[in-house]
């Protein structure tokens, strides 16, 4: 399993304790490295916030396709908010 896997999967297992999440796209740009050693550029990240509106610790992530398919959620359904 790749690290990156691993990251979404750990977020996943987080989100089980919590009900009502949400997840803020934050538009500020942000770098993640490869196990190459590559440095990625995204132009924004996500950030998954409680329903009390409380960042969650540990869930924040770049690459919302990969966070929906190891979530089992569609991307449409996810309940995403633009900041």
């Amino acid at each position: 399993m790749l690290m990156g896997f691993n990251h979404y999967a750990k977020i996943k297992r987080i989100l089980n304790s919590y009900s009502g999440w949400v997840i803020h796209r934050i538009n500020q740009p942000t770098t993640a490295q490869k196990f190459n050693g590559e440095t990625i550029r995204y132009p924004h990240y996500y950030r998954i916030y409680d329903s009390a509106g409380q960042p969650i610790r540990f869930c924040k992530f770049q690459q919302l396709e990969r966070f929906a398919t190891t979530m089992e959620i569609p991307v449409e359904e996810l309940p995403i908010i633009e900041q």
